[in-house]
C-alpha cells in the first residue's frame, strides 16, 4: 500500500471484504452451495415470471404483450388503458405471488445465513452498502431523511391530480403524462442548449464537452438495426469518451444529450488517474450526468414561456419521484422484510407490510388499489440484487443536494464540485465529498435535496 500511489483505492476495494471473507474450505462449500442453491432460486424466479404475458384489451381487442409493451400504457393519456395495464400486470402476479413468495423467503434466509450468521455483517444492509463503499450510518440518514420528506411528493400527487380532472390521483396515474407536446427541437439547437448550460456554469465543463463532437465520437442518427438505449463509454483515461443515443427532436433527447455528455465529461475531469481508478465509485457514478441535466433544466425554464415551464418542472418531479422516494421506500420495506422472514412471516403479511410502505409514502393524496399489495413479488431486484435501489435515491437526492448548495453559493461552489469530478475514482465516495467539503453524514445536506425540490413543487403550486 505504501507504494501503491493512485491504485491504492483500487487495492483497498479488492480487500474491502477481507474481514468477512471465510477460511479458503468454508468459502469453497458456500460457492459450491450457491450454484444449486440462492443462485439456482434466482434463476427459477427468472424463469418463471420470464414466461408470463399479459392480456389488456385494447379498442375492443384482447392483445398479449410483454412486460416492456404492457408497461408503456402506464404513461398513457386514458386513465381506464393506465388501469388495465397495472391490472393485467398485477393479475398475473397476484395468481404466482405464494410460490415467488416462497422464492423470496428462502433467498432472504439464504442472504442471512451467510452474510451476518458466518461472516458477520451487522445487518443485511451491510453487505450492500460495503460493496458500495458507504458507511452504515450514511445510507440509514439518506432513508431516514427520505421517510421524512414525503410532504412535497404528496403535495404535487394532489396538484398533478387536479391537472389530470381527478379528484384524487390513483396509484395507476402515477406516471399519466401532464406535460404537453413540445415542438421538435433541431440536433444543432440541442446541442447549443446543453453547451450553453455547461458553459454558463465552467466553461472547463462545455470545453470537454465540445471535445466529443468536435472528434466525431458521438453517434446521435436513428437507424434501423441500431441498438436502444444511451451511453457514454470512457475507453482509457485521456482518450475521449464514445456517446451513443437516438436523437429525434424531442426534450428527453435534449436530456439524454446533457446526460451522457455529462458522463463523458466526468472522464475526461479524471484523465490524470490510472486506467484503475479514473471511473467513479459506483455512488457517485451518476453525479456528472444527473447534474448536468438540472444545468440543462434552468437553461432550458429561462427560455420557456409559462405552460412550457410548468411541463418541465412537472416532468423533473416525476422523475425525482421515480428516482428518490420510490427506491428509498422499496428498500425500506426489503429491511422490514428482511427482519419479518426472520421472524417467521407468511406472504400475506409481507403483503400487509407492503401496502403499509404505500400509504405512508402517498399518505391521502394518493388512492392505492388493493391489487398492489403483492406488487412487491413483481420487483425483480429483491431477488437478485437486495437493497440495490437506494443507489438511485443518493444518486439522484446527491445531485439535487449538491445544486442546492450551487443555488446558495454560486460562483464559490464551481471548484468544489469540479474536485469531485476530477478525482474520478481515485478515492471511496465519502473522502471524495469529505474533501470537497459536503458531509453527507448529515441529514441536513440530504435535506437541502428535498428543499429544492419543495421549490420546484411550490411555484407549481402557485400557478394553479
Amino acid at each position: 500500500m505504501k507504494v501503491a500511489g493512485d491504485r491504492r483505492y483500487h487495492l483497498e476495494t479488492l480487500r474491502r471484504f477481507a474481514p468477512h471473507t471465510l477460511s479458503e474450505p468454508e468459502e469453497r462449500v458456500i460457492n459450491l452451495k450457491n450454484v444449486n442453491g440462492s443462485a439456482a432460486l434466482v434463476t427459477l424466479y427468472q424463469t418463471i415470471t420470464g414466461g408470463f404475458s399479459y392480456p389488456i384489451e385494447i379498442d375492443g381487442e384482447t392483445r398479449t404483450l410483454s412486460r416492456s409493451e404492457l408497461m408503456d400504457f402506464a404513461r398513457d393519456a386514458s386513465a381506464d388503458l393506465r388501469k388495465a395495464a397495472y391490472a393485467s400486470l398485477l393479475g398475473v402476479y397476484e395468481c404466482r405471488r405464494d410460490e415467488l413468495a416462497q422464492i423470496y423467503q428462502h433467498l432472504v434466509a439464504d442472504w442471512r445465513e451467510e452474510h451476518i450468521v458466518l461472516r458477520g455483517h451487522a445487518s443485511p444492509i451491510s453487505v450492500r452498502n460495503l460493496d458500495s463503499d458507504v458507511p452504515d450510518e450514511v445510507v440509514a440518514s439518506l432513508l431516514e431523511t427520505c421517510r421524512e420528506n414525503v410532504a412535497p411528493f404528496q403535495r404535487y400527487f394532489r396538484l398533478k391530480a387536479k391537472r389530470l380532472g381527478l379528484e384524487r390521483l390513483r396509484r395507476f396515474d402515477l406516471l399519466a403524462p401532464l406535460e404537453h407536446q413540445a415542438d421538435e427541437i433541431p440536433f444543432a439547437v440541442g446541442v447549443e442548449l446543453v453547451l450553453r448550460s455547461f458553459r454558463g456554469f465552467s466553461p472547463r465543463l462545455a470545453d470537454l464537452a465540445e471535445r466529443v463532437l468536435a472528434e466525431g465520437h458521438l453517434d446521435s442518427i436513428p437507424r434501423a438495426g441500431k441498438r436502444g438505449g444511451a451511453l457514454s463509454w470512457d475507453a482509457l483515461p485521456g482518450r475521449t469518451p464514445w456517446v451513443l443515443m437516438s436523437y429525434s427532436g424531442d426534450v428527453s433527447d435534449v436530456t439524454t444529450l446533457a446526460h451522457e455528455l455529462g458522463h463523458a465529461v466526468h472522464a475526461l475531469m479524471a484523465a490524470e488517474h490510472s486506467v484503475l481508478t479514473f471511473s467513479p465509485p459506483l455512488p457517485l457514478a451518476e453525479t456528472a450526468s444527473s447534474f448536468a441535466q438540472l444545468l440543462l433544466l434552468e437553461a432550458m425554464l429561462e427560455d420557456a414561456e409559462p405552460r412550457r415551464r410548468q411541463g418541465l418542472l412537472a416532468k423533473y418531479v416525476d422523475d425525482s419521484y421515480a428516482q428518490i422516494l420510490r427506491p428509498a421506500f422499496r428498500v425500506l420495506f426489503e429491511q422490514e422484510a428482511h427482519r419479518m422472514i426472520a421472524e417467521g412471516a407468511t406472504a400475506e403479511e409481507l403483503s400487509a407490510a407492503y401496502m403499509g410502505s404505500l400509504h405512508e409514502q402517498f399518505g391521502d393524496s394518493v388512492e392505492v388499489d388493493d391489487l398492489f399489495a403483492d406488487e412487491w413479488v413483481s420487483l425483480p431486484h429483491f431477488y437478485t440484487m437486495p437493497f440495490y435501489d437506494y443507489a438511485y435515491a443518493l444518486g439522484m437526492l446527491l445531485v439535487l443536494a449538491l445544486y442546492r448548495r450551487y443555488q446558495q453559493q454560486g460562483e464559490a461552489f464551481v471548484p468544489a464540485y469540479l474536485a469531485i469530478l476530477a478525482y474520478g475514482g481515485s478515492k471511496s465516495p465519502i473522502a471524495i465529498l469529505d474533501e470537497a467539503g459536503f458531509d453527507i453524514r448529515s441529514k441536513t445536506f440530504w435535506q437541502g435535496g428535498f428543499d429544492l425540490l419543495s421549490d420546484m413543487v411550490d411555484e407549481l403550486e402557485s400557478v394553479g
